[in-house]
C-alpha cells in the first residue's frame, strides 16, 4: 500500500539520502539526492546508479497531466489523481498530479488547494489507497470528516451517512 510520505508541497523525501547539497539550478536536469528541488519542479524519473552509486533524480517544471516519483514535491495547485506502485524506473511508487479543478477525485493524501473541501470518500480507488472526491467550498454541501473549513465559511448538523459513510459536516456561509 502506498503512503504519501513528506509534505506535500514540501521537498523531495529522497533529501534525507544524501549530504545537503547546493540548490539546483531552475532548467530541467539530473540531481543528486538532498539537492532542493526549486519551485514549480518536479522528479519524474531515478537512476539507481548516479551520483556516485547514491542514485540521481530528474527534476523538471510541472505541468498538468504528469507523473512523478512518490519523493517528488507537489508544487501548490496540483493534486494527485492516479497512483501506480511501480514505476520512477527504480520501482517507486509513483504519482499523476493534475491542476486542482472542481469535481475531481484525489488520491489519498493528495493535498487540499485552497478554497476546495472534500465531500465524498471511496476506500478502493486510487489503487486501493483511497480516493477522495473534491469540489470547491460553497454552501449546502457536507464536507468530510478533518477537512479544513475554508475561510468565510462554518459548519453545521452532522450526518452520518454522508462521505462514502465517514459523515460529514453541513457547509455554511459564516
Amino acid at each position: 500500500m502506498a503512503v504519501l510520505t513528506g509534505p506535500a508541497a514540501g521537498t523531495a523525501g529522497a533529501a534525507s539520502q544524501a549530504a545537503p547539497v547546493a540548490a539546483a539550478q531552475a532548467g530541467p536536469g539530473w540531481v543528486c539526492p538532498g539537492t532542493p528541488i526549486p519551485p514549480g519542479y518536479v522528479i519524474t524519473s531515478r537512476a539507481a546508479n548516479g551520483c556516485n552509486g547514491a542514485g540521481a533524480w530528474y527534476m523538471r517544471p510541472v505541468q498538468d497531466g504528469i507523473w512523478v516519483c512518490a519523493t517528488s514535491p507537489i508544487p501548490p495547485g496540483y493534486v494527485i489523481t492516479l497512483h501506480n506502485a511501480n514505476g520512477c524506473n527504480s520501482n517507486i511508487d509513483t504519482w499523476f498530479l493534475q491542476s486542482a479543478r472542481d469535481g475531481q477525485w484525489v488520491c489519498a493524501g493528495s493535498p487540499i488547494p485552497t478554497g476546495y473541501v472534500l465531500t465524498g470518500h471511496i476506500s478502493t480507488g486510487c489503487g486501493n489507497i483511497g480516493v477522495w472526491y473534491q469540489q470547491l467550498a460553497r454552501a449546502g454541501v457536507y464536507i468530510c470528516p478533518g477537512v479544513p473549513i475554508p475561510a468565510g465559511y462554518r459548519t453545521g448538523a452532522f450526518n452520518a451517512s454522508m462521505c462514502g459513510g465517514l459523515g460529514g459536516w453541513f457547509l455554511l456561509t459564516a
